[in-house]
């Protein structure tokens, strides 16, 4: 069905939110709503009349009425005022159905199966909408080895500690996948070739509950297996719903952008350019920031200490034409941490700390992230 995920995993139904109210009794019709309604990610309530249930019409988040049901409704559902009420039909010859949609005080008409997609999205929408969308960061290292996919792996740690709602995905394809650096690599869940097919729109909840929990964050990771890459609309589709789900979203970027990498820049609230204090470390990070910079407006710099090349952090911030976020220090006890299947952050050393006070800092209003 087109507009839908063309991928293959399900979510469990007895976690999913609570999905519209059906008011149907063609049972084709009512077959292709409730097939709609999974598509979406949502559980709905179904009945064949005005609900005997108190408030379920004014409380339920959509109320898709069939055609078949409307005339028979009429005023007394007008009166429900519901959320948003949708009709839906067949009949594309049928003018009447625009009469019937004002007299059940509906704000939208659907004809299947023309407008499925269309309508799949609605009830995504309804059943996901109210929040604010996450909080998303991006992570990416001016050079090879400069410590990107560690401090992304530590600001999810961080956010999850500070019972932020976290998702940590893992955008570089040929990092060896992050759930490595949390001991994960055998936790069950879904990793990204699981997802390479998304198109269109996919449901912030039943993503959630695909991937594996580790340390109180939901990870996409890659995995040990052959595909390399996802498409552009595939990362569109599972970023887009994992900032529908709110909280935090940290994104480990690739050096080198691909189309996928780029389809997550136009997504990010923020990108963190990981620079060692070293001379040659900055000249390259200076072509990865003018090249992010075409896509991404808030670039701002991490400079990863000991400073033995006589620049510090404020410096090479500057000649980098960036914001300095934060002078990152060394933490000795990381190599450790990992050994033992630690992830990065979760040792109370400077990485942990430098998280925290990150996110301490941070405020989002209106007009972007502000320091």
């Amino acid at each position: 069905m087109a507009g839908s995920s063309a991928s293959d995993w399900p979510p469990a139904a007895e976690a999913r939110r609570a999905g519209p109210l059906i008011v149907a009794e063609d049972e084709a019709l009512l077959d292709d709503l409730l097939r709609l309604c999974a598509a979406a990610g949502a559980v709905p309530e179904v009945a064949h009349t005005m609900p005997a249930r108190r408030g379920a019409w004014e409380r339920a988040p959509l109320v898709l009425v069939g055609d078949d049901c409307a005339g028979r409704l009429g005023k007394d559902a007008a009166a429900a005022q519901g959320e948003g009420v949708v009709l839906v039909g067949r009949d594309q010859e049928d003018p009447g159905i625009w009469r019937r949609a004002v007299e059940l005080g509906a704000r939208g008409v659907a004809l299947l199966p023309e407008n499925e997609a269309w309508l799949v999205d609605r009830i995504a929408d309804a059943v996901e909408e109210g929040g604010r969308p996450a909080l998303t960061v991006g992570v990416i290292g001016g050079r090879g080895g400069a410590g990107a996919s560690t401090l992304a792996c530590a600001l999810a740690v961080g956010a999850a500690r500070s019972e932020r709602r976290t998702m940590l995905i893992d955008g570089d394809p040929l990092g060896g996948g992050l759930d490595v650096l949390f001991g994960g690599e055998k936790a069950e869940g879904l990793r990204w070739p699981a997802f390479a097919d998304s198109r269109g729109r996919v449901a912030g909840q039943a993503l959630e509950e695909a991937l594996p929990e580790l340390h109180a964050l939901r990870l996409l990771s890659w995995d040990r297996g052959t595909c390399a890459s996802v498409p552009p609309d595939a990362m569109r589709a599972v970023l887009g719903a994992a900032r529908r789900r709110g909280g935090v979203v940290v994104v480990d970027l690739p050096r080198r952008l691909d189309d996928a990498a780029v389809e997550a820049l136009g997504q990010l609230d923020m990108g963190l350019l990981v620079v060692p204090a070293e001379l040659r470390a900055v000249v390259a990070a200076q072509r990865v920031a003018s090249t992010v910079g075409m896509v991404l407006g808030d670039l701002r710099a991490v400079v990863r200490g000991p400073c033995g090349s006589g620049l510090d952090g404020e410096e090479i911030a500057r000649l980098l034409g960036l914001p300095l976020a934060g002078e990152l220090p060394g933490d000795p006890g990381l190599p450790a941490a990992l050994a033992a299947g630690r992830p990065p952050g979760s040792d109370r050393g400077p990485l942990a700390r430098f998280c925290a006070e990150f996110w301490g800092r941070l405020t989002v209003d209106g007009s972007g992230v502000s320091p």
